[in-house]
C-alpha cells in the first residue's frame, strides 16, 4: 500500500481519518489547547477516535471553555482537564504528579504550548519566558511523566510511545540556542524574534536527543505547522515583532506579500501526522512539514548532535534533575 499523499492544504480532520485505526484506543495529552488554536483543533479531531484526550492550559477558565466546546460537539468524548503552567517548575511538578495518578498510560504527549512572542520577560524561576515554556518546562514534564509514557509501550503488537514538539520554520533562523543565556537570561542580549527562534530550535534538538537516549523506548518528533493566524500572534505585545519580520502588515493583519498562510485546521494537520503516522516508526527524531517528513529542512544548528547533547545536559542542571532511562 502506498503512503498517503498529504499537502499544504490537508486538514487535521483528513489526517485523523487516514490514521483512525492508529488513534483508536490511544490516550493523548496535548498542551496548549485554548480555543482558536491548533492545539485545540488537534484535540478536537483526535477526540473523535481516541480513548482519552487530556487537554492542558495554565488558565483553568479557558481550559473549561475548551472542554465544553469539545463535549458539545462530541458528547461521547472522554476528556480530562489538566492545569499546567509550563513557565513554572513547581507548577510542572504539580501537574506531572497528577498525571502519574491516572489509571491510564499516555501513548502520545504533544508539546504544543508556547509563550507570547513579546518583550523580555522572566518566569517565576528566573528564565526567559519563551524558552522556558517551549523547552525547559516540557523537558521536566516529560521526564516526570516518563513512567506513564513507558507504560504505553507494547511488544505485541509493537507500539512505541511518542513525544511530539510543535516547533516552527523559525528554528532555522538565527544561530540556535544561546547556552550562555539559557540559564542566565540577559535583558540586554534579548531580541524578541531571536528568542522565538531559539525556543523552536530547542524543540527540534529535544526530539532528536530524546529519541537517541530512549534507545527505542520512546520516539520524539518535531514539526513545522505552518504560518497560522491564531490568538497567539494576535496579542498586542506580539504585533511589533511580527511586523518587523513582515509576518503582519502595518495594521496588524496577516501579510501575504512574503508568506503563505494556513487555516487552523490545516495548521493542526501535521501535528496529527507526527503523532500517529505509523511510517514514522522507522525514523525517530524526524521533522515534518505539510504532514510529511522534511528532515532536509532542519537547520544545521538544530540537528547538530553536540548541540542536542549539550542542551539536554544543561537543561538537567537547570531543573536540578537527571533525565535518564533505566537500563
Amino acid at each position: 500500500m502506498s503512503p498517503p499523499q498529504f499537502s499544504f492544504t490537508t486538514t487535521a480532520e483528513e489526517v485523523a481519518n487516514t490514521f483512525a485505526n492508529e488513534i483508536e484506543g490511544k490516550n493523548v495529552l496535548i498542551t496548549g489547547t485554548s480555543l482558536n488554536g491548533i492545539g485545540f483543533e488537534a484535540a478536537r479531531v483526535v477526540a473523535k477516535h481516541a480513548n482519552l484526550v487530556v487537554i492542558t492550559g495554565y488558565n483553568e477558565d479557558r481550559l473549561k471553555l475548551s472542554e465544553e466546546a469539545l463535549k458539545n460537539e462530541i458528547p461521547t468524548v472522554k476528556i480530562r482537564r489538566l492545569v499546567l503552567d509550563l513557565s513554572s517548575l513547581a507548577a510542572v511538578r504539580k501537574a506531572a504528579a497528577e498525571v502519574n495518578t491516572y489509571p491510564e498510560p499516555i501513548h502520545v504527549l504533544i508539546h504544543n504550548a508556547a509563550a507570547t512572542i513579546g518583550p523580555f520577560k522572566l518566569t517565576i524561576d528566573g528564565f526567559e519566558s519563551q524558552i522556558a515554556t517551549a523547552h525547559i518546562g516540557p523537558f521536566l514534564f516529560t521526564k516526570l511523566i516518563l513512567p506513564k509514557l513507558l507504560a504505553a509501550g507494547t511488544l505485541t503488537p509493537s507500539y512505541v510511545p511518542r513525544v511530539v514538539f510543535t516547533s516552527s520554520e523559525g528554528h532555522s533562523f538565527g544561530t540556535g540556542v544561546n547556552f550562555a543565556t539559557l540559564s542566565k537570561p540577559s535583558k540586554e542580549a534579548y531580541e524578541t524574534m531571536d528568542a522565538y527562534y531559539q525556543a523552536k530550535s530547542a524543540m527540534v534538538l529535544m526530539a532528536i536527543e530524546l529519541s537517541k537516549r530512549s534507545n527505542g523506548r520512546i520516539d520524539g518528533y518535531s514539526l513545522e505547522p505552518g504560518l497560522i493566524h491564531t490568538n497567539m500572534n494576535q496579542k498586542a505585545e506580539s504585533v511589533a515583532g511580527l511586523q518587523a519580520i513582515g509576518v503582519l502588515d502595518a495594521n496588524g493583519n496577516p501579510s501575504s506579500e512574503r508568506f503563505q498562510w494556513k487555516t487552523i485546521p490545516q495548521g493542526a494537520a501535521t501535528i496529527i501526522a507526527v503523532a500517529f503516522d505509523p511510517s514514522l516508526n522507522a525514523i525517530p527524531g524526524a521533522y515534518l512539514a505539510d504532514s510529511s517528513v522534511a528532515n532536509d529542512k532542519i537547520a544545521p544548528h538544530s540537528s547538530d548532535k553536540a548541540n542536542a547533547k549539550k542542551l539536554w545536559e544543561v537543561t538537567e542542571e537547570i531543573v536540578g534533575e537527571k533525565f535518564a532511562f533505566d537500563e
